[in-house]
């Protein structure tokens, strides 16, 4: 957009907006939004490239606001620019069900590409997304036709770069050299506390120049010229770039910019009167002038760099048709015709072999059997590749100017974890990573996030027990499957075998809007005997792996301790006990299955025993205060597997007198 109007104008009608909004909830952070008021108008006025009329063009430049408890920012630049986010919506700032909630919502907000939040996760989700364009960019583009260009920018504060993610996931941008990625840093000094000089001193341009960042220092945060001039240097440098904008917090608010107080709370009616004073703003509140709306109206400008793109696809469809489809098809996020053939093959390949194997071996075959047909799979690790097993043979490590379809993620689970959204966001892939089971407690903000979000990203977690043995108790996971069985919209997969660990992974790449983890063992496991139907019902979440007539017992389990249930339940036939063992790889798939199935599946009136190699709590939904859970409720100890599993009562003799205690 053009505008003769002068940019200080621009910028106050972001405070005010930000002010007005915040005053009328009572609630919200006004210091941020006013004191970048001018770096926005530098890169929303002369370089975000974007169409308000279609918030999901595929070439528009990613913004995000890591730092979003400054909402109103993004919600007035979405007002003032066209977005469907009207004068209304800005009135209800944070009430139920509107549009602009306290923090940025991804699908709640036309043009909001990331839910941000929780400091720090914003600016990995921008990474993950420059990532994708790096990738798709590398695989798609052909001389002449850049069909796939163009940058993600990233705000952060402070408080971002405090969190220990920031590290995590900055480095590795700058190890990749993702060149497109533009972090703007609020450099205000403050932060709830107060001045962060007493707990906040890292020389951060020099932190980030030993990432591998192109850094522009000292750069006046409330001069658009020279923000937009840093921005233009930027987009000609071979290194991600961060652009260091001092900036005063709350600008504009003669009695508290500067300070704290304007941070977190509203600032007061009398304030609000002394901003408009103090920078010569005399609309009314939520009120803008007709040439201020003109200067900031991007809608013409945006269809036109639409049109533009589409002439050039249209031309690239017709020299490289099968590419434009395949593109198409993938940042749609619809899976390929020859997906459903390749699981079938994959599930019936396992039948045929019946192999006795670690879960996370058996996951790894998966992962074989589908990625030839799935293009879009990212797969990577962190730091744990031979013993995640999440590489295949025909993939390619990404490295800085190679491109490829498996990451090395280095000691960074909670980065991996974040960049994953960031990707899924994008668009374009799947993305899956690995580390053990007890290191999702590192991961676990961007796995509520992921579900939060509704994304397609899937977590693999192995070494998912004791059963790993002598590492001890530091590595062996007992709370945490149950822990994540809390999130909501998040399902969790823990399967027994080669055929279950196969649907499981069908499940999760099928499931369009949702995050799925998939949970394997160390330890070999047996393969188990099913009918045809039973194979179909995997994918319910829980059914009947082996049952009798007269059953007097439900034994239900999940993973390596599937097997212990089979055990068990013929010993309790060879005594005249007849039993039923229940698979239950996902209670979270199991929980949505309409009640007439999970009631046949539990068996009305009978007696329960749930076993699972971790904390018993959560089981007791399933068997009742009547019922028995061999779990585990203390941590483990660092012995082999065999030891462990018999020192914890994981043991034939021990559910059998579950079983028999729970009849009685």
């Amino acid at each position: 957009m053009t505008s003769t109007l002068p940019t200080t104008q621009m910028a106050n009608a972001i405070r005010a907006l930000a002010m007005d909004a915040v005053q009328k909830a009572n609630s919200g952070h006004p210091g941020m939004p006013m004191g970048m008021a001018e770096i926005a108008v530098a890169l929303w006025s002369g370089h975000y490239s974007h169409n308000p009329a279609n918030p999901k063009w595929v070439n528009r430049d990613r913004f995000l606001l890591s730092n979003g408890h400054g909402s109103m920012l993004h919600y007035a630049l979405l007002h003032l620019s066209g977005y469907a986010v009207s004068m209304d919506d800005i009135k209800a700032f944070r009430q139920m069900h509107s549009k602009t909630p306290g923090h940025p919502e991804v699908d709640i907000t036309p043009g909001v590409e990331t839910t941000t939040g929780p400091l720090g996760q914003g600016i990995a989700n921008a990474v993950g997304m420059a990532l994708a364009e790096y990738l798709l960019a590398s695989e798609f583009n052909k001389p002449g036709y850049d069909v796939v260009d163009h940058y993600t920018y990233a705000f952060l504060g402070d408080g971002c770069l405090m969190e220990g993610i920031s590290h995590e996931v900055c480095a590795l941008a700058g190890t990749l050299g993702l060149k497109k990625l533009i972090a703007l840093y609020d450099d205000n000094g403050i932060s709830i506390d107060g001045k962060v000089e007493g707990w906040f001193t890292d020389d951060t341009p020099a932190r980030f120049e030993a990432y591998g960042w192109n850094v522009i220092r000292a750069v006046d945060g409330h001069d658009v010229a020279a923000v937009s001039a840093a921005i233009a240097a930027a987009k000609t440098a071979s290194k991600p770039t961060l652009i260091c904008c001092k900036t005063v917090i709350g600008k504009g608010s003669p009695n508290l910019q500067g300070g704290d107080k304007v941070h977190g709370a509203a600032l007061g009616e009398k304030e609000v009167a002394a901003v408009r004073e103090y920078i010569g703003w005399s609309a009314a509140p939520f009120e803008i002038p007709a040439d201020v709306y003109g200067a900031w109206d991007a809608k013409a400008a945006g269809a036109a760099r639409e049109a533009a793109w589409t002439e050039l696809f249209n031309k690239y469809a017709a020299q490289f048709p099968a590419e434009a489809a395949e593109l198409s098809r993938r940042m749609a996020g619809e899976l390929p015709a020859a997906f459903e053939g390749a699981l079938a093959a994959g599930i019936a390949s396992c039948i045929e072999k019946k192999e006795n194997i670690a879960t996370r071996k058996a996951s790894q075959n998966a992962i074989q059997a589908l990625a030839p047909v799935l293009p879009e799979f990212l797969g990577g690790s962190a730091d744990l590749t031979g013993s995640n097993l999440t590489n295949w043979k025909e993939c390619v490590a990404v490295r800085s100017g190679q491109p490829g379809n498996h990451i090395n993620y280095g000691v960074r689970e909670f980065g991996m974890s974040a960049i994953m959204n960031g990707v899924a966001l994008h668009g374009g892939y799947i993305p899956f990573g690995a580390t053990f089971l007890t290191f999702s407690d590192y991961s676990r903000n961007a796995l509520r996030m992921a579900a939060l979000m509704k994304q397609r990203s899937l977590f693999v977690f192995t070494h998912d027990s004791i059963g790993l043995g002598e590492d001890g108790p530091t590595h062996q996971s007992v709370e945490h499957i149950s822990s994540m069985r809390l999130i909501p919209q998040l399902d969790n997969w823990r399967p027994c075998d080669t055929v279950e660990s196969m649907v499981a992974w069908g499940e999760a790449v099928k499931r369009k809007h949702g995050p799925s983890t998939l949970i394997f063992s160390r330890q070999n496991l047996p393969y188990q005997e099913r009918s045809s139907q039973q194979v179909a019902d995997i994918a319910r979440g829980g059914y009947v792996l082996s049952d009798a007539a007269d059953a007097k017992v439900v034994l239900i389990a999940t993973g390596s301790e599937v097997e212990l249930a089979v055990a068990a339940a013929a010993a309790l036939a060879a005594e005249g006990i007849a039993a039923r063992v229940v698979s239950m790889p996902s209670t979270d798939v199991f929980d949505r299955q309409d009640a007439a199935y999970k009631a046949g599946v539990l068996g009305k009136g009978l007696p329960r025993v749930a076993i699972e190699a971790g904390v018993t709590d959560f089981w007791y939904k399933y068997v009742g205060l009547e019922g028995a859970v061999v779990g585990i409720d203390t941590f483990g100890e660092s012995a082999p597997a065999g030891v462990l599993f018999k020192h914890f009562g994981f043991t034939v003799e021990n559910v059998v007198a579950k079983a028999k205690s729970v009849i009685a």
